[in-house]
């Protein structure tokens, strides 16, 4: 990490701090966040989390949960916070364009110190201090590594150790990607800590009500294509099922993976029809790296076996293009 001991030093001195993940934050978004946050208030610092959209019902569970601001519900108390910090930590983003007019209000601040943690490629946030580790399976597994930097291992407490093993469980998919002997190493760490590792995953993925699971039904009987040759599934939703299905935040969390399920699939895609833009979700298996079709076609990016991108091109038209561009990576999806 760029400048740590400087970091370390002003860190022992309490702060207003203003902790910030992307928009539609993900287990990772909100387990890194207030496993921070928990962190730092134990450290005598004054601590405001801010996501700029909600987050899923499946993470409120989480202790601090509650606390956290919604820039597009609060835009004036999240600006004030924002303005009154002495630093502002950008957790699981690594571009200002990820939080959308936060963004904005974050670059107009031009006097703010910014901490980047982040496990994405390509970083692009002038930050004065920046942690990156592209290999990390989370940004939950980057601030455990943090704690540890700052040598506090022994403030991780079980509030903190659940935090972070929640991150590390939705981005590796319950340990089906981005698994390294040092993330099991740290998940070890977690659970001689006290974190309870069933309980965790219980609230995470037990968590459907009955519309998600007629939702998940009719994404599998009604929108369900595959395309055998390119061993890719397709998932589409129309802007009339989120309407019909009543659709909110969290509602199609990981429908994606149940393409997956199918041994002959190796490349999922969910791609839905949002009000102004198509959005793209996918996921791979093995050495199908779903970043680089992300990147390439959909001005997304991610991981190589989990990445999202979008499209102003309407639904169809989407879809359309998708299937077009699938003979131009037929060696990478095909291979064994």
């Amino acid at each position: 990490m760029t400048n740590l001991l400087q970091l370390q030093e002003l860190l022992n001195i309490p702060k207003d701090i203003t902790i910030t993940s992307h928009r539609n934050p993900d287990g990772d978004a909100i387990g890194s966040s207030l496993a921070l946050y928990h962190f730092l208030i134990k450290n005598g610092h004054h601590v405001k989390v801010i996501f700029p959209s909600e987050y899923p019902a499946f993470v409120a569970w989480m202790p601090g949960a509650d606390k956290i601001l919604i820039h597009d519900i609060e835009p004036d108390d999240c600006e004030a916070a924002l303005k009154n910090s002495d630093f502002i930590f950008c957790l699981d983003y690594n571009s200002l364009s990820r939080v959308d007019k936060m963004g904005d209000y974050i670059e107009s601040l031009e006097e703010k110190e910014l901490v980047m943690i982040d496990h994405h490629l390509y970083p692009d946030i002038q930050s004065d201090y920046i942690y990156t580790k592209p290999e990390a399976s989370s940004t939950c597994e980057m601030i455990y590594d943090f704690i540890h930097m700052l040598g506090k291992p022994l403030d991780i407490d079980i509030d903190i150790a659940e935090a972070i093993l929640t991150g590390i469980l939705t981005d590796t998919g319950s340990f089906k990607y981005n698994t390294t002997s040092h993330l099991f190493k740290v998940v070890a760490g977690l659970i001689e800590i006290g974190a309870d590792d069933y309980k965790v995953q219980d609230l995470i993925f037990n968590s459907m009500n009955e519309k998600q699971l007629r939702l998940l039904g009719h994404c599998l009987t009604n929108r369900m294509e595959i395309i055998d040759e390119y061993k890719t599934g397709i998932i589409a939703l129309t802007r009339k099922d989120y309407e019909f299905y009543d659709i909110q935040r969290g509602d199609t969390e990981g429908i994606v993976n149940f393409l997956l399920k199918m041994k002959h699939i190796k490349t999922a895609a969910f791609i839905t029809e949002q009000p102004t833009v198509v959005k793209l979700s996918l996921r791979s298996k093995g050495d199908i790296s779903v970043q680089e079709i992300a990147t390439k076609h959909f001005k997304g990016g991610g991981h190589k076996n989990a990445s999202g991108g979008y499209s102003f091109s309407g639904l169809r038209a989407t879809v359309k293009k998708f299937k077009e561009i699938l003979p131009e990576f037929k060696e990478m999806l095909t291979s064994e």
